[in-house]
């Protein structure tokens, strides 16, 4: 079976999970929760998931769909003991993002009077300093891939480093996948380097796309493609619905 973009990027939001094990799976943007619940079904078991809000599921759901049988229950006292205690692996979303994964989600702009003002920082430097932290971006664009971030929420390598090893030690920057292609932070100073571009895309349209110059080793391979298996769980158990093509529309 042929595979969308969207499915795809659930796949390769999915790999980010790989290896964690028993460990609360938190992810904003209907790929990478797709992504979280299908790392679940196949091959990471272990992975702790919700509904979305405070009821660990007892199995990933549909998107959208009821949590049915549970496991527990994580109020919100609960959920940022986990974060304090590096139990979780957010794949956050950003407006921006420079070549380190410093991210904005607060405002864009002038700080003191910024053309656009956004969501805050939410809990994004709680996560970075904590725990490992990916991000999911449906819409790679210059506007998005930054040479400076106007105001960081999320904190990036370089920072945390600058921070010292009280920032530092439990940092943990892992993917940043798009709609375009895959990226991690592999590079001898951190900074964002191009792991992976999605079939159908060119390295230099990925560049062109990117306001500053990603690291790039040697050839630039192709993102794996869903199994048979994985495109049946994506389709006809987790969303049914094709919620997903709505998000990423190649």
């Amino acid at each position: 079976m042929s595979a969308t973009r969207a499915e795809i990027c659930v796949v390769a939001c999915a790999e980010a999970w790989r290896g964690d094990g028993e460990i609360l799976a938190a992810a904003m943007g209907t790929c990478s929760i797709l992504g979280a619940r299908l790392a679940r079904l196949t091959f990471e078991p272990g992975l702790l998931t919700t509904d979305g809000g405070a009821l660990l599921t007892a199995g990933p759901v549909p998107i959208g769909a009821p949590a049915g049988p549970v496991e527990g229950w994580l109020p919100f006292r609960e959920h940022l003991w986990l974060v304090q205690n590096g139990r979780r692996h957010v794949m956050m979303g950003a407006s921006q993002i420079d070549r380190y994964g410093n991210t904005n989600i607060s405002a864009i702009g002038a700080w003191e009077r910024p053309a656009s003002q956004l969501l805050g920082v939410r809990g994004a430097p709680g996560n970075t300093i904590c725990d490992p932290t990916s991000y999911w971006i449906p819409r790679h664009s210059p506007r998005v891939f930054v040479p400076k971030v106007d105001t960081v929420s999320g904190v990036g390598g370089d920072r945390a480093a600058e921070l010292g090893a009280r920032a530092s030690r439990f940092h943990d920057l892992r993917r940043v996948v798009t709609d375009l292609g895959v990226f991690d932070f592999g590079t001898p100073d951190g900074s964002m380097r191009l792991v992976s571009v999605h079939p159908g895309v060119e390295v230099e349209q990925v560049l062109a796309a990117t306001g500053f110059e990603p690291a790039i080793e040697g050839e630039v391979p192709p993102t794996r493609t869903p199994t048979d298996e994985e495109l049946r769980l994506i389709r006809e158990v987790l969303d049914p619905k094709a919620l997903r093509e709505r998000e990423v529309r190649a």
